[in-house]
Order: structure tokens, then C-alpha cells, then sequence
């Protein structure tokens, strides 16, 4: 297994892996390692069907249901598409499609739900003739540049995060839906600390829709000023797509956004999110976990990425 550079602050090419062959062990803990200190990975040349592309996710973690059962007990494909149920191409102006260019919004997946992700793993099926790229900044390196007064304004916050707030922006039609208002507001801290190296990443997305104790406008504001910093265009890797390509994020330490394409044409990426536990650091971003502890020293050499809280 061999690294290349995707940015020069983010983001590797994870060379010589046929993602199909990994199992539980070494090979998969240097990939998680990778995954880990670089928060993105690219895989080239991948043979994935839908079995494959979970079987190498679920090493990862429990695949999100956002069924909520519904589905039954076994994990499932949610993938990015326009093609609908019956074979055809949903309209340019449907609902539909309006639902995908909300996720051309600067955004973390799953905030809004009482389990955030760890990670997509996000591989492409169908793709245009042109457009669709994939953006990605680090908010590890977006809280890492950060000036001190906006740090200082953001150092303890607690975002709210509702999923009909970054619909609402697209169109209120589409954020009155109610599977757009299936889940709660949720409530994260502003930073998710990696329990492996220690480090610190801005925790933040389209969907966060106020901050606690702030009045909604100043809110907004600091939301948007936030984003803004994190996604300055230097910090942007811009992924075009190549059949058999699959990426895999740090959804704890990422932000993403789609780009538009030709809305005629299929665009289908097959998608999994992973949902975070506490071997992940989800206390660190969980209001009601305590305070967060100091940075440790150095960085860790465990594998098994374990609760720092134990």
C-alpha cells in the first residue's frame, strides 16, 4: 500500500489496494491509520458491487439506517441519484432533484441525526457527461488556520442541527416534506477531537441552523462566517470523478458539497455513511458528555482506537 498526496494540507491516493480483498487486520488498520491522519481517501480502479462496497465499510462501523428500521435489520445501499424507482430520470425541476442540489451546500453528513457519521464511503456508479465533481475541505486545517477572535468565538459553542433548515434554503416545498422533519434538532459542539492523534476539527455543516445562547441572526452569522473560512477556495480539493473511483471521508473532520452536471443526464454515486461511537470521539462533540479534556501529547500508536473517556 502506497500514499499520494490529493492536497497539500488533506487527502491521499491510497495506491495498490483492491478494496474487495481487505478483512479485519493489518492491511485494514493501515488503511484506517491513513484515514485517520489524512481525513480523506481516494481508491482508484475499484470493482465495487453493493456487497462489496458494505462488507469494506462495515470494517469502519455500523452502516446508518436512516430507515429507522423500516428497511429491516440488514445494512443498505442510500445512494446519490437521479434515477428514479421506475428507470427514468427525474425532471430538472422535480422535487428530486432539488433535494440533490441541497447537497451542493458546504455540509457534514447526518448531523441531524441522534447519531452522527463517521464516514461516507462514496463510489461512482453513473456518471455525466460533464460536472458532478465532489468538493472537500479539512476542518481540521480550517480550525488549525482559524485567527484567534473567530476562534475565540467559537471555542464552546454548541450548534443546533435540523436537516429542513439547509432544505429550506433550497426550496420551502421541499423542506416542508415530512421526511425532511423526520428527526429532531440535534445538538453538537463545535469541535470533534480524534481520539487517535488528538487533534481538533471544526464540527459544522449547511444544516446547523443557530447557535445555543445566541440570538438567531448572530447566530447564522457565526455559521456562515464559519463556513465561509473553512471553505476558502485555496483549501478546496475538487474531485472529478473517473469510473471506478471510490472516496472515502472523515465526516468528523471534512466538509463536502456536489457539483451541478447536466440534470437530464443520470448521475448515480452508491453511498453508505458510518455511524460514529465512542472509539471515534463522539463524547468530545456530545453536549451532554462533559467537558472536553485537554489535547494529549503526541500521538497515539494504538490501533484499536480506543475511548480516550475509559
Amino acid at each position: 500500500m502506497k500514499l499520494a498526496p490529493l492536497h497539500d494540507r488533506f487527502g491521499v491516493e491510497v495506491l495498490d489496494v483492491d478494496v474487495r480483498q481487505v478483512r479485519a487486520g493489518p492491511l485494514f488498520g493501515r488503511i484506517r491509520a491513513a484515514f485517520e491522519e489524512h481525513s480523506l481517501l481516494l481508491f482508484r480502479n475499484q470493482d465495487l458491487d453493493d456487497a462489496a462496497h458494505l462488507r469494506f465499510g462495515a470494517l469502519f462501523g455500523p452502516v446508518e439506517d436512516r430507515s429507522m428500521g423500516a428497511n429491516g435489520p440488514d445494512p443498505r445501499m442510500d445512494n446519490v441519484t437521479n434515477r428514479l424507482a421506475d428507470g427514468t430520470v427525474a425532471a430538472p425541476d422535480s422535487l428530486h432533484t432539488l433535494n440533490l442540489t441541497g447537497n451542493q451546500l458546504w455540509h457534514t453528513d447526518s448531523t441531524f441525526l441522534p447519531v452522527p457519521a463517521l464516514a461516507n464511503l462514496l463510489a461512482a456508479r453513473v456518471l455525466p457527461s460533464e460536472g458532478g465533481e465532489t468538493e472537500l475541505v479539512s476542518t481540521r486545517v480550517a480550525w488549525a488556520d482559524m485567527p484567534r477572535d473567530l476562534k475565540a468565538r467559537t471555542q464552546g459553542a454548541i450548534f443546533r442541527h435540523r436537516l429542513a433548515h439547509s432544505r429550506a434554503r433550497i426550496s420551502g416545498e421541499l423542506a416542508a416534506r415530512p421526511e425532511m422533519n423526520r428527526w429532531g434538532d440535534q445538538l453538537w459542539r463545535s469541535l470533534w477531537r480524534n481520539p487517535v492523534n488528538g487533534t481538533d476539527s471544526l464540527y459544522i455543516a449547511s444544516h446547523a441552523c443557530g447557535v445555543e445562547g445566541m440570538e438567531p441572526d448572530a447566530g447564522l452569522a457565526l455559521i456562515d462566517e464559519l463556513i465561509d473560512f473553512a471553505t476558502r477556495p485555496a483549501m478546496v480539493y475538487s474531485h472529478v470523478w473517473q469510473p471506478g473511483d471510490l472516496l472515502v471521508w472523515d465526516e468528523r473532520a471534512t466538509l463536502h458539497r456536489g457539483r451541478s452536471w447536466p440534470y437530464e443526464q443520470e448521475r448515480t454515486l452508491a453511498s453508505i455513511c458510518i455511524s460514529a461511537g465512542a472509539r471515534d470521539g463522539l463524547a468530545s462533540v456530545t453536549p451532554w458528555a462533559g467537558p472536553v479534556p485537554p489535547p494529549r501529547a503526541g500521538r497515539s500508536r494504538a490501533h484499536g482506537f480506543p475511548d480516550p473517556r475509559r
